[in-house]
């Protein structure tokens, strides 16, 4: 008797023990592009790293080679235990939509997109905020008052980056004139950077000395043809300040490291949750990136800029369009 009830005890104890390991598998599902962009898909890379590094526990990731993909890679990190599963792009909407309802006991996430589901958390950002400080520090920096912008896939989110970027150029100097091109319409625009190159040549033929882009990894030609020719470039997502130090004037930095790292630390300590979580000026979620790459390009004047128009956004004395609410742009 006393053997059956050690004998029960100890399956137990292996059964919860393979429940509680089945708790927590975390994994990622990155965007076209890569994991290693050196923008937005490496961000989330980054966060997951740290993660990693802080507390031993391995995650899994996969990187998309095509659309199709997307779906598939969900249903089998789920079916395999994963979770929470973080998508990384807005282009995960209609996988994540599809997927989540077929697993409700699993968490997902997405970055970019709203997806309202019980078992899904959406994490989003305004990025018009830290584009509007963009165009501040372009326009100060520029010498003809000519700047660009070269934006990856021609679709909303990348619109509003342009959105705020205009605003606040136009902020700073009315009479400043922005150049603006996308690279694409399919999920290639962010993998181009022969072609991001192509455009920020176009732009600083017509007098742009500041291009600032928007583009994943077609970003890193437009920032490698502006440092050849001389001129600034301002990067995004994560910190490109150390790609050209000293021809990039900063960068747009977008927390997903910190989203990615924060959702696997919730999840691991029982306190993740769905619903849609915002982040801004105000929460860091973005900002513009200071180390010593660029430091000898941020003048008094350009910082002191910056940090009155982020304490006018974050007050509310000034008010960034967003172009995912309302796509008539009040500047051009």
């Amino acid at each position: 008797m006393i053997r059956s009830t050690l004998f029960a005890a100890a399956v137990s104890a292996l059964a919860a023990g393979g429940a509680f390991a089945a708790e927590f598998k975390p994994a990622i599902v990155y965007d076209l592009g890569g994991r290693n962009d050196k923008s937005f898909n490496e961000s989330a890379y980054t966060g997951a790293a740290k993660f990693k590094e802080d507390t031993g526990v391995e995650f899994r990731d996969f990187e998309i080679q095509n659309d199709s993909q997307r779906e598939q890679a969900l249903s089998r990190f789920a079916r395999q235990g994963f979770s929470p599963i973080i998508s990384v792009g807005f282009s995960h909407e209609g996988a994540v939509s599809k997927v989540a309802p077929q697993f409700p006991d699993t968490q997902f996430v997405i970055v970019d997109s709203v997806v309202d589901l019980p078992n899904v958390s959406s994490i989003v950002f305004k990025e018009h905020e830290g584009s509007y400080l963009a165009g501040v520090a372009a326009v100060l920096a520029s010498e003809t008052k000519k700047v660009g912008f070269v934006g990856g896939m021609d679709i909303a989110l990348i619109r509003k980056f342009a959105c705020g970027y205009v605003q606040g150029a136009k902020a700073t100097d009315p009479k400043a004139e922005i150049f603006q091109n996308m690279t694409g319409t399919t999920g290639a625009a962010w993998a181009d950077p022969v072609r991001g190159g192509e455009l920020a040549k176009s732009q600083m033929a017509r007098g742009a000395d500041v291009v600032y882009h928007a583009a994943g990894g077609t970003g890193e030609g437009v920032l490698q043809a502006v440092a050849d020719a001389g001129k600034l470039g301002i990067g995004v997502d994560k910190n490109q300040n150390d790609l050209h130090p000293g021809h990039v004037l900063t960068s747009m930095v977008k927390r997903v490291d910190t989203a990615v790292y924060d959702t696997f630390k919730q999840a691991q300590a029982g306190e993740w949750r769905p619903g849609l979580k915002v982040f801004g000026l105000a929460e860091d979620g973005v900002a513009l990136a200071m180390d010593e790459n660029n430091q000898a390009l941020i003048t008094e004047e350009i910082a002191a800029a910056i940090a009155a128009a982020r304490e006018g956004v974050i007050s509310g004395e000034i008010q960034v369009h967003d172009y995912m609410s309302d796509s008539a742009c009040p500047v051009q």
